[in-house]
């Protein structure tokens, strides 16, 4: 059966963190936001159960055995569909460990190979915790390396970090402070402003305005306090500009983001992991989501962690993970009306 409507898979999250109970927080308020999207919740069952016990709720959920069952039945909100990553006497509440990073590993490569398969438009994921995937044999440097190799990416990909409207992308990212400028390329800072520009429109933006961040203090104080803005930069920002992308810059970085709070600009394009993260959690750190450019499928998260500290006792707060999955609707909307599924070639009765 073709599918007509696009569907977003949500996983739990690490078992060991607060991610089990953000989506039952989430999915337990009776007006959420999917827009004409069908809702996967993927997952343990056990672990589904333990959350809604700790949270104190009951989420009407459809299961289902398979990604396509969804396109048989309407009406429905919520879809669980279980898999089995990891036995209940394995779970470690609040600790780091590997049965848990499996266990994300296992079920975001099953959502990974149903967005491969077309049956999914997009992903939103609860957090995870990297240590524990790298303890359970992640061998990348994070989770969007993690996807983009699953999914044979080998153009320019990045980390967006959003927040109430505001986006960011960065030219360097999980890298020591001292190899950042081995990265800062005009090639990169174009593909860059490119990427964020194309995710801004898709995530309804329709003229996105994107300022570039300068790397130096005082935006390199005229090539005094370094020449990157001269050389590299501001180049780069006009290359942007030859190619329709509504750029701006390079601004100091101390001062960009004022802008962007007041409403200048949509987008910030940041050189490194620290000079756009900090804004963008000062500015709300409950409410941030993450984005994974770049990739074949859009992919979000919730910008903070796994917050051990309060797992299992019901104090998360989900604003961001109820962004992230809002997010993630827009998203897979977009997918599905650009890249709809194939129809199969096959007619009623034909061998």
């Amino acid at each position: 059966m073709v599918r007509t409507e696009p569907v977003v898979a949500v996983t739990l999250g690490d078992p060991s963190g607060i991610g089990p109970e953000l989506v039952v927080k989430n999915f337990a308020e009776p007006n959420f936001e999917r827009g004409a999207c069908k809702v996967v919740i993927v997952g343990d069952e056990w672990l589904l159960k333990n959350a809604q016990k700790t949270v104190g709720v009951n989420i009407e959920a459809t299961r289902i055995t398979d990604f396509g069952e969804t396109s048989q039945s309407s009406g429905e909100k919520i879809y669980f569909l279980p898999v089995n990553t990891m036995p209940e006497e394995s779970l470690e509440v609040a600790v780091a460990n590997q049965a848990s990073g499996k266990s994300v590993l296992d079920a975001l490569s099953f959502c990974l190979d149903a967005a491969q398969g077309r049956k999914i438009d997009a992903i939103c994921f609860a957090p995870l915790n990297k240590h524990a995937m790298k303890m359970a044999g992640m061998a990348f440097e994070d989770e969007l390396h993690f996807f983009a190799d699953f999914l044979g990416v080998n153009s320019y990909f990045c980390e967006f970090n959003t927040l109430d409207g505001i986006w960011t992308s960065r030219i360097s990212s999980h890298v020591p402070l001292k190899d950042i400028s081995k990265y800062i390329t005009t090639e990169r800072i174009v593909q860059a402003g490119c990427l964020i520009s194309d995710s801004l429109i898709k995530a309804g933006i329709s003229n996105p305005r994107i300022a570039v961040a300068a790397l130096n203090p005082h935006g390199g104080d005229g090539g005094t306090c370094g020449r990157e803005e001269i050389e590299i930069i501001t180049p780069a920002v006009s290359l942007l500009k030859e190619k329709r992308v509504n750029a701006h810059g390079p601004f100091p970085a101390d001062t960009i983001f004022l802008k962007v709070r007041d409403g200048k600009y949509d987008a910030v394009v940041t050189m490194y992991h620290d000079q756009g993260q900090i804004a963008i959690k000062l500015l709300g750190f409950e409410n941030g989501v993450t984005v994974q450019g770049g990739l074949p499928i859009p992919i979000t998260t919730p910008a903070h962690g796994t917050a051990f500290d309060i797992a299992g006792e019901n104090k998360a707060n989900f604003n961001a993970m109820r962004k992230a999955f809002n997010l993630a609707c827009v998203m897979g909307e977009s997918q599905f009306r650009e890249n709809p599924p194939p129809i199969d070639d096959l007619k009623e009765g034909s061998k």
